[in-house]
């Protein structure tokens, strides 16, 4: 961000300071601005320009006050709302950063910082037309404003505009080619598009590989680690969820599970903002660092100090991944794990955990540099949390139809997928469908397009973004849920079966498109899924057809879940030991 400094306090020592800053030297920079601070009246250049240094070295809390005082000085001027915003973003507090950076456009409409911060927000609070205002907005100000362009890219991908958003995003990469994080939003958003092949998910993936992490290899440093294959063993969590998430709630139950005696904990938390889970993961952890204001290269020092033997990435591309802290492998055996099924494409990660079938064995599934390691039953290990709320009675006997339902991110949902569903609901008169959408245009383009297909608009319902209880309800509406696809639903589908719903899957050529494969597969119901469109729609007909099948799903899916694989927390974590020991033991051999 471009410092304002105003002309009034542009003294030698502070422009000093400035260049300091923006070369790097922060510690010095801090001096040269504290010593000023002492003098009577404070300068606004040095309280401002000391919030911007505490941004940066981790300290947002501090920098809160530093910007605070220098608004007190100069309440007119744009940047220091903005940075000011910038740091309550940082502490989780959202609605007030949203106002820091709402007075910063009021001084300035054209700051681009604070439209694009705006934008980020107001797309984390599901206002996701407002938030690709602030990004155009932005870029009518700056085109080559990269981060912005990624950012409507996200935000497009977001309304279920697959293909607008790897535009979006290709555009983003040009603009800055040496960004990982930007080549990772890229990654990501091209799983979601049905016309995008493996074979160019797994070019990017090399090409990622080859731009951020291959340069850092010359960064591996010898380890000394105790090579006795059957001693107890430090395990690294590296994750940015340890919070209410889907992520987080899937891995707690393995944390929670760990065999204490074979297994030592760490906990590397990149969560942005904490929220009542994360003392839980905390209270399961033998060690626990944050390490969110932590660069890749200190936080791959802090694992090495830990004497870690295995450290598992739990994000891949998503959102706040720590790729280039793996690229640096700071220990002698890397896993992925857990974001979704899939390849990183980091050499310095050697292996990958999947399930037999997810990627069935057999099969050519050349994705990337690591290793195949399957878990015995399933990818997935499935804790509500909770009992409540509890199962209904099936819904289509109250309302007179047949509900069914995606609650899944609406990410997910693209036209290939809408074009299929038309079809189930023509075949099954006066069904209606429950979608997960964001307020706004996208719902209106959803409701127009299957009105299009004969679809009566009245047929069609959306939810929005809720808490998890709320969200949980829902599902009392629903009698089928509706699998999307290329990217099938993960913790969304086990959430289904959970509260008595079916899915009805389709059974796609992708890694991540096998979820509902693999988890029909371990409750024992097969026969929901589907190979080809085609048998996708009979599948769901025939299904809503059969009232009183439904009826009796609604009775015993909760208990098939608790009897499956898939809630067997205990079985799971010793497949999962007992794939760590094999991989310790192989490194012990090497």
């Amino acid at each position: 961000m471009a410092l304002n400094i105003v002309n009034d306090f542009q003294s030698d020592p502070l422009r000093g300071a400035v260049d300091l800053y923006q070369r790097g030297r922060l510690e010095e920079a801090e001096r040269i601005c504290r010593e000023a601070m002492g003098r009577q009246p404070a300068p606004f250049a040095a309280a401002q320009l000391l919030g911007f240094i505490c941004v940066r070295t981790g300290r947002a809390g501090e920098a809160i006050g530093f910007f605070e005082r220098a608004i007190g000085i100069h309440a007119s001027e744009s940047t220091s709302f903005v940075g000011l915003g910038s740091a309550l973003q940082r502490v989780g507090r959202l609605d007030e950063a949203m106002v820091a950076f709402q007075r910063a456009l009021a001084l300035n409409a054209n700051s681009v910082e604070a439209l694009n911060n705006l934008g980020i927000l107001l797309e984390g609070a599901g206002k996701l037309d407002e938030a690709i205002e602030m990004y155009e907005r932005a870029l009518r100000v700056k085109p080559g404003l990269a981060s912005a362009r990624g950012n409507l890219g996200y935000a497009l991908l977001a309304r279920g505009d697959a293909r607008a958003a790897i535009a979006a995003l290709r555009e983003a990469v040009a603009l800055q080619p040496g960004s990982a994080r930007m080549r990772s939003m890229l990654i990501f958003a091209m799983q979601f598009d049905p016309e995008t092949t493996g074979e160019a998910q797994r070019a990017a993936q090399v090409e990622w590989g080859h731009m951020h992490a291959a340069p850092l290899e010359k960064m591996i440093k010898r380890f000394d680690n105790d090579r006795s294959p059957e001693r107890r063993l430090r395990v690294g969590y590296v994750c940015p969820e340890f919070r209410d998430h889907a992520l987080g709630r899937y891995i707690l139950p393995l944390l929670r599970e760990h065999d204490a005696g074979g297994f030592e904990i760490f906990c590397y938390s990149n969560t942005p903002a904490a929220d009542e889970f994360t003392e839980r993961f905390r209270k399961l952890a033998a060690g626990w660092r944050e390490i969110a204001e932590l660069g890749d290269e200190a936080a791959a020092e802090l694992v090495r100090r830990d004497g870690i033997d295995i450290l598992v990435d739990l994000t891949l591309h998503m959102n706040h991944d720590r790729l280039l802290l793996f690229a640096r492998k700071p220990a002698p055996v890397q896993v992925t794990f857990g974001g979704y099924p899939g390849s990183t494409g980091v050499a310095a990660i050697d292996y990958r955990l999947s399930d037999p079938y997810l990627e069935p064995d057999g099969r050519d599934w050349d994705l990337g540099p690591e290793k195949v390691v399957r878990l015995p039953h399933t990818f997935w290990c499935y804790d509500p949390l909770t009992e409540e709320p509890g199962v209904n009675a099936l819904p289509a006997a109250a309302a007179g139809h047949v509900t069914f339902g995606c609650l899944n991110n609406p990410i997910k949902i693209n036209g290939e997928v809408l074009k299929v569903w038309a079809r189930v609901l023509r075949e099954v008169a006066d069904s209606h469908i429950l979608m997960h959408a964001a307020e706004g245009k996208h719902r209106a383009e959803m409701r127009a397009w299957f009105e299009k297909e004969g679809i009566g608009g009245e047929r069609i319902e959306f939810a929005s973004k809720s808490g998890r209880g709320a969200y949980l309800e829902r599902f009392h509406r629903v009698d089928i849920s509706l699998d999307p696809f290329p990217y099938n639903g993960h913790t969304s589908s086990l959430d289904s079966m959970w509260m008595g719903v079916p899915v009805v899957t389709l059974a796609g050529k992708t890694i991540v498109g096998r979820a509902g494969e693999s988890q029909l597969m371990n409750i024992g119901m097969p026969e929901f899924m589907a190979r080809e469109p085609g048998e996708y729609v009979s599948k769901a007909v025939a299904l809503a057809r059969d009232v009183g099948r439904l009826a009796e799903l609604r009775r015993t899916l909760r208990e098939r879940m608790r009897a499956s694989p898939l809630m067997d927390a205990a079985g799971f974590a010793r497949g999962v030991e007992g794939a760590y020991r094999d991989m310790w033991r192989r490194w012990c051999d090497s």
